[in-house]
């Protein structure tokens, strides 16, 4: 791990810039690295690259391991599980050597078709070739792809900056022929109008905010597009789905605790859209259009959620049906003609539940059943179900051991049937363990753990370990099988989630008690996470790891300032960690929309005292910190790159550990936006680097 410093990092020049508020004043020395059209700052970005290079040259061969492991757990000429879409079955295959998939389609013959990785069915058209789209382009991201209501046409939407504003592609799926390529710089979502000849799409501001449905006529100008809605409010988001049945375009523009609904008849198209459940503010719901009723999923009243319907000509009159139960949260329904499907989270895990409806339509909400397969670990989530008059509901079945698995359950008889698990070659689940386990927080609060580990690793207290964590937005950082972490249990590493506070994991509460003057409590709940694995014996005092990206990289500069004595190597990608800059900004990307998750210091001293307490950049410290490696990329429209820029220069100039031995790294991909490279094989590479580098700073680079 000690090496010869190859040449001194970089040192971006200071060029103070002062901030003022509250009458609070900061001198920033970095902020000039802002422009990405500034030369000096991608010179400073091509050396921060490579430095990087040079102080990994020697991991190269276990880069190259590493990918050959990656490699070596995946099926490269796979397919999915078909997908029947009214007379078609869709599939997705991959082929060896490939970035990218290609899409197919076969046409129904009554049954699920038998298919073979490599081996196309008579009949089985190709939609999309991706691997040949993306043969020219640096970056390739496939934003959506969806068939008209007959089937003879599709449209993709395709990103080839990493700036996620996709351009619109009409192809004839019969002849190939495009017959549309007009609209540029979307957003994301597509809807084909019921007569097909409108397409639906969204459009972004300059501050990245999607905040307009648009109405394109198939084959004339984007010129000649049409309004639907926009929204005008910077806290709130627009975007829509197409309803089951095909009848209604449902839109809904949100912020992180409002909601507000409307409805378009897709076979008018040209009508104006309806409101559907208006807004009040506070109140957050999801729209499900039901055929005969609209179903709703809401917080009015009950914070764990509850379901609703509504009739179709009175939208705002719900009626309740069902209340989430004790540790429950109801996250959102997904309606058929026979039956509803309620996801929901109960004891900390994603689950589904079944509704059955009765010949009127009404939902037998005595008869619900879930669905469970008895592991501690397991995350049940729905699959693709796109057929209004189904009788089965697919879903997928993971956990940190079990490869993703792909059963359908018959909602009448209680049936189920396994149609795929995910073939991991050169994996022996039995080989494993894992489980749920509990660290207590500094006020009490348990905090859920997610475990793995090979079974001979024993809890002495001289193992390797990572830690991942996430905590923001109420997203729930599930339990679930990542081929790449298989390179970390084989080499002895204890692998967990620390399921903290501002993500979803354990409901509304957990979520509202790690946000805006709570937000602290994502922090210290990680480092308990810590001190619970090290406390154990699992994990050495000394050889603990953590990651966390974007949100969850803002998590990993928090605690590397709080406790960095708790943690060797930490990797921070796509981190958000010049929070304050960022939230007082309002005409940066997403800011004021961001205001209800973090607070709102430009208006409120209070938010801003407490945010520079936490904001990683401007709470670094003179003492000794973990190994640090920051991931980026230039065209990011989410954590923009400066800011991990400016974040390691400062780390650099201010702690005080041998950079030698704990270096702080960091790599800007040129080409991409905030998922990093696209492709598979681009992909492994970017996560090969990474993970060689921990290993290599953990002394774990050898296989057990």
């Amino acid at each position: 791990m000690t090496q010869e410093l190859p040449h001194p990092a970089p040192t971006p020049a200071h060029h103070p810039t002062e901030r003022v508020f509250h009458g609070d004043v900061v001198v920033d020395p970095f902020e000039w690295m802002r422009d990405k059209t500034d030369p000096a700052v991608i010179a400073h970005l091509e050396s921060e690259n490579a430095y990087a290079d040079a102080r990994t040259a020697h991991l190269e061969p276990l880069r190259r391991t590493l990918v050959g492991e990656f490699v070596g757990h995946t099926q490269e000429t796979d397919l999915s599980v078909p997908v029947r879409r009214d007379h078609w079955w869709y599939i997705t295959r991959t082929t060896a050597g490939d970035d990218y998939p290609r899409f197919t389609r076969v046409a129904d013959a009554g049954a699920l078709p038998l298919v073979e990785p490599g081996v196309m069915l008579e009949g089985e058209q190709v939609l999309l070739d991706a691997q040949a789209e993306a043969a020219d382009s640096e970056f390739y991201s496939l934003g959506g792809l969806v068939p008209s209501p007959d089937h003879t046409l599709h449209a993709s939407a395709v990103d080839t900056a990493g700036d996620e504003r996709f351009t619109i592609r009409v192809t004839d799926i019969a002849s190939g022929a495009v017959v549309d390529e007009a609209v540029t710089g979307a957003g994301y979502g597509l809807a084909f109008s019921a007569d097909q000849e409108w397409l639906f799409y969204a459009r972004v501001d300059e501050a990245w905010r999607q905040h307009q449905i648009w109405r394109h006529r198939i084959g004339g100008p984007a010129s000649e597009d049409v309004l639907v809605i926009e929204e005008p409010d910077e806290r709130f988001m627009i975007g829509f789905d197409r309803s089951r049945d095909g009848s209604t375009l449902v839109i809904q523009a949100g912020s992180t605790s409002t909601t507000e609904a409307w409805l378009l008849d897709l076979a008018d198209p040209t009508s104006a859209p309806v409101p559907a459940g208006g807004r009040r503010d506070g109140v957050d719901y999801a729209l499900e259009h039901a055929g005969d009723r609209l179903l709703v999923v809401h917080n009015d009243g009950h914070r764990g959620f509850a379901l609703a319907q509504a009739p179709l000509d009175a939208p705002e009159s719900w009626e309740q049906l069902l209340v989430a139960g004790e540790g429950e949260r109801l996250l959102s329904v997904e309606a058929f003609a026979g039956f509803v499907a309620l996801e929901l989270r109960s004891g900390g895990l994603a689950s589904v539940r079944l509704i059955p409806r009765a010949a009127d339509g009404s939902l037998r909400i005595a008869e619900a059943t879930d669905i469970s397969h008895g592991g501690e670990l397991d995350t049940v989530e729905l699959d693709t179900n796109p057929n209004w008059d189904q009788s089965v509901v697919r879903y997928q079945l993971t956990s940190m051991l079990t490869p993703p698995t792909i059963a359908e359950r018959d909602v009448a008889s209680g049936e189920t049937t396994v149609l795929r698990v995910t073939p991991v070659p050169n994996f022996d689940p039995s080989l494993y363990v894992e489980r749920r386990e509990w660290a207590t927080a500094a006020d009490g609060t348990a905090i859920p753990l997610s475990v793995a580990a090979r079974r001979e690793v024993p809890a002495d207290g001289t193992a390797p370990g990572y830690l991942y964590g996430y905590g923001s937005y109420e997203m729930s950082i599930d339990p679930s099988f990542v081929p790449t972490r298989l390179s970390l249990l084989d080499r002895g590493l204890v692998v967990a989630i620390a399921h903290v506070r501002g993500g979803g994991e354990m409901g509304r509460d957990w979520y509202e008690h790690g946000k805006l003057l709570e937000k602290k409590n994502s922090f210290s709940d990680f480092v308990a996470a810590a001190a619970h694995l090290v406390d154990t014996g699992q994990v050495a005092a000394d050889r603990l790891s953590a990651e966390g990206r974007s949100a969850g990289g803002l998590l990993m500069g928090g605690v590397a300032n709080l406790a960095p004595e708790r943690f060797r190597a930490i990797i921070a990608g796509v981190p958000f960690v010049d929070a304050l800059t960022t939230i007082l900004d309002p005409s940066l990307p997403l800011t004021v929309g961001e205001w209800e998750e973090w607070g709102d210091p430009l208006h409120d001293a209070g938010v801003y005292a407490y945010m520079k307490e936490y904001t990683p950049y401007e709470n670094v410290a003179a003492v000794e910190y973990p190994a640090i490696f920051a991931s980026t990329s230039l065209n990011d429209t989410r954590v923009f790159f400066v800011e991990p820029a400016k974040w390691v220069a400062r780390l650099r100039e201010t702690v005080t550990s041998d950079q030698a031995q704990r270096p702080i790294l960091f790599r800007c991909e040129m080409v991409a936006g905030h998922g990093g490279r696209s492709g598979r094989y681009r992909k492994w590479e970017q996560r090969a680097d990474e993970l060689a580098w921990l290993l290599d700073q953990l002394g774990a680079t050898e296989l057990l």
